[in-house]
């Protein structure tokens, strides 16, 4: 076992990360985001979610080192108009936020692989159709298609069951909005395997096209899905908080960063500017942590780059 970890800490990937800065730092500002977020109902000060404990006479409190007297250590970041804690929320819309987005991402991985797969592998008449519905949806921006299913989805829902789905049909709208890259990415993998020695040697001896799509191919174009799993994690989150802030997505009882940054819009410019700004901040940091993981990652798995 410890050789095991001495091989895998010596490997070309570990190495590579090991000597970025631009990596380590990323993942160490997006372990202390997710971890904060996971661990919310303990670190946080405040719990935002109990409406028993809000106290308007607590409203708008500044936040510390702006020399305020109404400030205090209770509240670091201040508050907002219902007296709520601006880090506490930060905390708790990161979870719901970063649940959103992680769900998402493997809605669209799953079907996106499926047809990359059924494509790159089926040819002919499937892969020209699935093909030219990806490039289609394509067409479109994606936040546009994710504001069309989840518009669409809500409207057939009957009324008793909107808000108990909502997040749901978010994570599905974000899904079905980003499959057509991890779509693509597949087909254009698959084309390359299905022509391989492995795979023409399985055909020979009668596997089944599902097991040696599942077996032989899956494994050998996962790398690149990875790749866009990560850099597709910063869109959904950016989606997710597109939606919350035109007001289509979370419910208020449920704010995650972008829901938190449009209820301190309203107070943007009438001085109570921590209320959107750090929100904002705090999302700027999470997908810039992420992408910049997603750049390294894009790198060190491409064997050109080696």
């Amino acid at each position: 076992m410890i050789a095991g970890f001495a091989r895998f800490w010596d490997s070309d990937l570990i190495h590579g990360f090991r000597t970025s800065p631009i990596a380590v730092l990323s993942a160490l500002v997006l372990v202390l985001l997710i971890g904060a977020a996971a661990f919310a109902p303990f670190l946080a000060p405040h719990n935002p979610m109990d409406v028993a404990s809000l106290s308007l006479l607590d409203s708008f409190k500044p936040p510390i080192g702006l020399g305020m007297e109404e400030a205090d250590w209770s509240n670091p970041l201040g508050t907002d108009n219902q007296g709520r804690d601006v880090l506490s929320a930060i905390m708790y819309g990161m979870r719901i936020s970063l649940e959103v987005g992680i769900s998402a991402v493997v809605v669209a991985i799953v079907v996106g692989i499926t047809i990359g797969l059924l494509a790159g592998y089926g040819g002919g008449t499937i892969d020209t159709v699935l093909m030219r519905v990806a490039d289609v949806q394509l067409t479109f921006p994606a936040i546009l298609t994710a504001l069309l299913v989840d518009g669409v989805i809500m409207v057939a829902l009957p009324r008793t069951m909107r808000d108990s789905l909502q997040i749901d049909v978010m994570i599905f709208a974000i899904g079905i909005s980003l499959w057509p890259s991890v779509a693509r990415t597949v087909r254009g993998s698959t084309l390359v395997e299905r022509n391989k020695d492995y795979v023409l040697a399985a055909r020979v001896i009668g596997v089944p096209s599902w097991r040696i799509m599942l077996k032989h191919v899956l494994p050998n174009v996962i790398g690149p899905v990875l790749v866009i799993g990560t850099l597709g994690l910063g869109l959904a989150v950016i989606a997710e908080a597109t939606l919350s802030f035109l007001g289509v997505g979370l419910p208020p009882t449920q704010p995650s960063l972008g829901t938190l940054i449009r209820f301190g819009n309203d107070f943007l410019f009438s001085g109570q500017w921590w209320v959107s700004v750090f929100p904002g901040l705090t999302l700027i940091l999470m997908v810039l942590a992420i992408n910049l993981l997603g750049d390294w990652m894009r790198d060190a798995l491409n064997p050109k780059l080696r």
